[in-house]
């Protein structure tokens, strides 16, 4: 067994092999903490000649052992993926997935699992560099090491692998992963940071990430596998050259028409011509190698003109915004919606207001907890002019994810605004960056719904076009052509002061924190823009919420007061409930929530509750019930559980006989407060009984007076 050891943080970092899963191509066990990951990896035995992808499966799990929970529900045992192990999981993917080799042409799993945790140190970075370790000392071809860190700013302090507690303080949450050579994956959110924090944040994690990177060659370099050679390339088409020449010509004025369909309409046209034209020698063991000179001309015509040319496959310059339009009130049973159209790509965001009935639960081993919003994003094959299963998979949960942390940061707080919020986002047209598209339809969704949030965010993926550290072109707002021929998708969501979301993924070995300096502010540029025009449709928030809403009030009441709105065995809630129709909830802390469908309800039963926690006020007029007559007066319950005694003098400006001539048990009457005396008793009055001008009559006031 070997072991090494390395101090990240306030941690230390240890990772062991030899001794668990040595079945797998490599396995290894990382702690940190008392958070512990062990990871492997395998490949298969077939190889696949000519693959232009690598075939790369990453599946992260967390094993609720791992806290010492027995998993909730019915199912009490770990099921399918939850949304946060698909996006751990996709951490690990992107850094990595650059670094295999296609030639390599076997299928590779790596699968890092949760097996302890001490809800301190987040797992997932332990898992990221279990993975790479696991990667690193295997038998598969990997151009590592590759290493990751999380930066948290709180306080002004830039902290490295921060606590939960810590990164629930912070401003800023960035995971960062890189090699000896630059960055290649950074993904995160942050409250309105400014550029130079983020790129403060990255270069604080690429010292670390050296140190990690050095720390693992060594590890690898002492226990590390022989690498499995390449697969050899056997196949060859015959004629390539003569069917590159003639398609070369027809491809660039293929690649400039002016709309997404026409351009693969004409690259589909001379495909096709040239298939049946050289029917001799293509089959169906080479026809990939045939698709693959479309796609090697399309990238060099691409790449060359947006670096020598400036000029982009629709015409636009590198630092150019589609056309935007921006609608509202889209539907008109949504409580909020809005219609973002950039170019060829088009959301609808539709926002729904909830409950507190509504809320995500969440089971995890990070501890139950709830949240109040959600971002779902959907991306039917329709929007790509494609048929296909309807489902989400990983690519909607990470894009809405994205989307998501990018809008939390502006939501008002549960006592401003105490809904829960969800989001849909129905991709309606795609052709670059559906996920910012979401940002905006979201933001201006919120609006339309009568949200009160901080300030309107927007996104714009950012792409690169690199032949070296020096020679390149960023390019904003990236088609989807741009993202497959290019070297960089680099996603930038904020509002006018700062950022709130950031993810940079790319298909080259690294990127300089230069090159992102450059980005970033061209990133910033295209935000400004975006917002400004997001600003003609919708810049505030409208007036009220939509009368489809449910109508939610919150209060605070003291904790001392909370048994007395509940009642005993919760009666008093349950009759709050079943007299208004409204849904009362009351937290331990003393909020309390209440919902229903019409407004009258929901006042109704604020007024019951407030009834109840308030003390009784001399002076002030209650809506009280007649509970007992007696001979001298009659008792009113003016508060629950608070009742004051209206002598017969009292009830009426006329002389009263008998106090049933005039009140009835049960009936409601508005009294006023007139006295609490010397042992807490409460005196009232009929209202109609209050004149400058007019005194008690009849009876005795302290007849039966102190019989309570």
């Amino acid at each position: 067994m070997e072991t090494a050891r390395l101090k990240i943080g306030e941690e230390e970092l240890i990772l062991e092999t030899g001794k668990i899963a040595k079945q797998a191509n490599g396995a290894v066990m990382a702690r940190y903490g008392g958070s512990v990951v062990n990871a492997t990896v395998c490949c298969s035995s077939d190889t696949r000649e000519g693959l232009d992808f690598v075939p790369i499966s990453v599946d992260y799990n967390e094993r609720y052992y791992a806290a010492g929970k027995i998993p909730g529900g019915f199912l009490k045992r770990e099921a399918r993926p939850k949304d946060k192990e698909i996006l751990v999981s996709r951490l690990i993917d992107r850094p990595m997935r650059p670094l295999f080799y296609k030639a390599f042409g076997r299928e590779i799993q790596v699968v890092p699992m949760t097996v302890s945790t001490d809800q301190i140190n987040p797992p997932d970075v332990v898992g990221m560099i279990a993975a790479f370790a696991a990667v690193m000392i295997s038998d598969i071809p990997f151009n590592g090491p590759v290493a990751a860190v999380r930066v948290g700013l709180v306080d002004g302090e830039y902290l490295i692998n921060p606590t939960f507690e810590q990164i629930e303080k912070a401003e800023l949450d960035i995971i960062v992963a890189g090699t000896n050579e630059g960055i290649c994956m950074v993904e995160g959110g942050a409250h309105e940071v400014s550029e130079e924090q983020m790129l403060e944040a990255i270069t604080k994690a690429e010292a670390t990430i050296l140190e990690i990177c050095a720390f693992l060659q060594d590890f690898a370099d002492r226990c590390g596998k022989e690498k499995l050679p390449l697969a050899e390339v056997t196949s060859v088409l015959e004629k390539r050259d003569e069917i590159w020449n003639e398609a070369f010509e027809p491809m660039k004025k293929a690649l400039f028409l002016e709309d997404k369909l026409l351009r693969l309409q004409g690259v589909r046209a001379i495909k096709s011509e040239l298939k049946e034209k050289y029917a001799d020698v293509i089959n169906e063991d080479n026809a990939q190698l045939f698709s693959g000179i479309f796609e090697d001309i399309e990238r060099q015509v691409i790449r060359k003109s947006i670096l020598e040319d400036n000029k982009r496959c629709d015409g636009r310059k590198t630092d150019e915004i589609r056309p935007i339009t921006c609608e509202n009130e889209v539907l008109p049973r949504a409580h909020g919606s809005a219609l973002f159209t950039r170019g060829e790509t088009q959301s609808l965001g539709v926002t729904t207001l909830g409950t507190v009935m509504d809320e995500q639960i969440h089971d995890d081993i990070d501890g139950d907890r709830r949240s109040n919003f959600m971002l779902h994003y959907n991306f039917p094959p329709y929007s790509v002019g494609e048929t296909g299963r309807l489902g989400t998979g990983r690519r909607e949960i990470g894009h809405g994810h994205l989307a998501q942390r990018a809008l939390e940061p502006i939501l008002p707080g549960k006592d401003a605004f105490p809904y829960t919020i969800r989001i849909v986002s129905e991709i309606m047209e795609s052709n670059g960056s559906s996920s910012q598209a979401t940002i905006c339809s979201g933001t201006l969704s919120l609006l339309d719904a009568g949200v009160p949030i901080k300030a309107p965010v927007a996104g714009i993926a950012m792409g690169l076009i690199s032949e070296s550290d020096t020679e390149y072109a960023v390019l904003s707002d990236i088609l989807g052509e741009e993202d497959h021929m290019g070297d960089m998708d680099f996603k930038v969501a904020g509002t006018e002061k700062g950022i709130t979301a950031f993810q940079m993924d790319i298909k080259i070995s690294h990127v300089t924190v230069d090159l992102m300096k450059n980005a970033m502010e061209q990133a910033r540029k295209g935000r400004l823009h975006i917002l400004g025009e997001m600003d003609k449709c919708l810049s505030e928030p409208v007036d009220n919420v939509s009368m489809y809403a449910p109508k939610i009030i919150s209060l605070k009441v003291v904790e001392d007061k909370i048994g007395a709105v509940i009642g005993p065995g919760g009666k008093i809630i349950k009759g709050i409930s079943e007299k208004t129709g409204a849904k009362v909830n009351i937290d331990d802390d003393g909020t309390v929530t209440i919902s229903a469908k019409d407004r009258m309800g929901a006042e109704e039963a604020e007024k019951m509750v407030r009834a109840i926690v308030e003390e009784p006020e001399v002076g002030t007029i209650y809506h009280g019930t007649v509970k007992r007559l007696m001979d001298f007066g009659a008792f009113i319950e003016i508060l629950p559980g608070k009742e004051g005694l209206c002598h017969i003098s009292r009830i009426s400006k006329e002389r009263v006989e008998k106090v049933s001539d005039v009140l009835k048990e049960n009936q409601e009457v508005d009294v006023r407060l007139i006295e609490v005396d010397r042992v807490g008793r409460l005196n009232l009055s009929i209202v109609d009984a209050q004149d400058p001008d007019w005194k008690p009559r009849g009876g005795n006031r302290s007849n039966g007076g102190g019989r309570r």
